[in-house]
Formats: structure tokens, C-alpha cells, sequence
């Protein structure tokens, strides 16, 4: 198996490192693992491309290179430069540093790679780890996906449809913030919704006068519908999130037609 690798946090993230063992472990001894990631982190920039500047890439090492783009920048050097000629069979992006439940799947850089993989005709896995009071002190942060994540690959990969038709299928996995041996399972969930909860600025003046506004994130425990991911995810569940790259309302479409008949 020929996986590409990539992410939304830089070529030197430690969850980066994560996902590598976790590629490596799937790939196995005949298997190739490339890694194409930023070259500096990306976070929140979703599905962002570098439409209007061309994107420099340069190689760090053997299959290892960074690019001055976005993480679905990396996709498209991976799929249409790096590997033009051998395209890879699977695509993973993170591991993250904090969560992509719920509303955060809609900022996500490290969701934006899994969306340009799907584009791309290509199944493509986004896999974060939740952070809390459980395991953001632990030696490796990262403990929950690091060894319950090769496997939770394995399942999607096993029960992925063969045939699909229109926008292919990406998945959105979410460890929860316990430490390993605490994990209680893994659920397939849907994209939850925190309420009352959303992105906001801070305002700050810099010595110059000049005024300068930091996006603010909200609670990330907030309460969420039951059995959503972000729910599971706080109860100690990984969760798994199928994910088309169609914003349509399917009910409110045929809801709608009726008025504009």
C-alpha cells in the first residue's frame, strides 16, 4: 500500500509523527509511507487552496517534503507532482492537536486534505485527538491515537464502499481526550453542533497603535445532542464520521421546491 500522509499542524508537529507510525504500522515492510505537509501550520484554513500564488515545495528527506501552501496544497503536490505517476491508495491527515468535532470539522485544514483527497478520487481519513484535563498532561498527549489508531484505519478501510457515485466518501476520526487504556470503544457518529458556542475575536493594540484582532475559539465541552461526535468523543469514545463533500439539504431542497414551482 502506497499512503500519502499529510496534516494541518507543519512538517514538524508532534502528532505528524503519530500519523507516520501509524501509516508505517499499515503499509507494512513492502508498503510506502510519502509525507507532503506544510511547511508551517495551517490551522484553520479548511479547505483552502493557494489559487492566486504558486506553492513551493521542497524535499526534507527520503518520500518527506514540505510545502509553503495549505494542508490541501499537500494533496494536490502529493497527487499531481510528487506522485503523478504512482498515486497513492490512501490519504491520512494529523494527527491533530485538538479535536474536529462537531463545528470544528468546518475550519479544519486537517478535514480541508481529507475533502481535496475525496476530490481527488482518493480515500482519505482525517484523524485529531480530542485534548482535556485526561490526557493533556500525559507524557505523549497523543497516547489515545497512537494506539488505537492503526487499527480504527483498518476498519474503515475495510467497510469503505467499493462503488461510489458523486462526491466519494471521507471520514472525520476524533480520539477522545482520556489516555489510552481508557478508550471505551470506537462508534460511528454523526457531526454533532456545540450551541451557543462559536468562533469569536479578541481585539489588541500593538506599540505601534495598529489594531489587530485573535480569533478566539469557544468551550470545547459544551454539551452537545447525544451520540453525536463530540458527545461520544467526551464520554471516552473514538468516533468515526462518514463525510461527503456536498453542503446540500437534501429535506429542505424538496421542502423548498414547492415555493419556487
Amino acid at each position: 500500500m502506497r499512503i500519502l500522509i499529510t496534516n494541518d499542524d507543519g512538517i514538524n508537529a508532534p502528532g505528524l509523527k503519530i500519523i507516520e507510525a501509524i501509516a508505517h504500522e499499515l503499509a507494512g515492510p513492502e508498503g510506502e509511507v510519502w509525507t507532503v505537509a506544510p511547511a508551517f501550520e495551517q490551522s484553520g484554513v479548511s479547505h483552502c487552496i493557494s489559487y492566486t500564488h504558486p506553492t513551493m515545495v521542497v524535499q526534507m528527506g527520503e518520500r518527506r517534503y514540505a510545502a509553503e501552501g495549505s494542508p490541501a496544497d499537500c494533496v494536490l503536490a502529493g497527487v499531481h507532482d510528487i506522485l503523478k505517476d504512482t498515486p497513492p491508495d490512501l490519504i491520512l491527515s494529523g494527527v491533530n492537536k485538538g479535536n474536529n468535532s462537531a463545528e470544528n470539522a468546518l475550519y479544519s485544514g486537517t478535514l480541508g486534505a481529507a475533502v481535496e483527497g475525496s476530490l481527488q478520487g482518493i480515500l482519505s481519513i482525517a484523524l485529531s485527538q480530542y485534548y482535556g484535563p485526561d490526557n493533556l498532561n500525559l507524557e505523549n498527549s497523543f497516547e489515545a491515537s497512537a494506539v488505537h489508531g492503526a487499527e480504527v484505519v483498518r476498519r474503515i478501510l475495510a467497510n469503505d464502499p467499493q462503488d461510489q457515485s458523486g462526491y466519494r466518501l471521507f471520514y472525520n476520526v476524533n480520539f477522545p481526550p482520556v489516555p489510552a487504556a481508557n478508550v471505551k470503544g470506537t462508534v460511528v457518529a454523526p457531526q454533532g453542533l456545540r450551541h451557543d458556542t462559536c468562533f469569536s475575536v479578541q481585539p489588541a493594540d500593538a506599540p505601534s497603535g495598529r489594531r489587530f484582532l485573535w480569533a478566539k475559539g469557544g468551550n470545547q465541552r459544551a454539551e452537545t445532542a447525544a451520540g453525536t461526535d463530540a458527545d461520544m468523543n467526551l464520554k471516552g469514545y473514538t468516533t468515526v464520521t462518514p463525510m461527503r463533500a456536498d453542503y446540500t439539504d437534501q429535506a429542505a431542497l424538496d421542502a423548498m421546491k414547492d415555493a419556487f414551482a
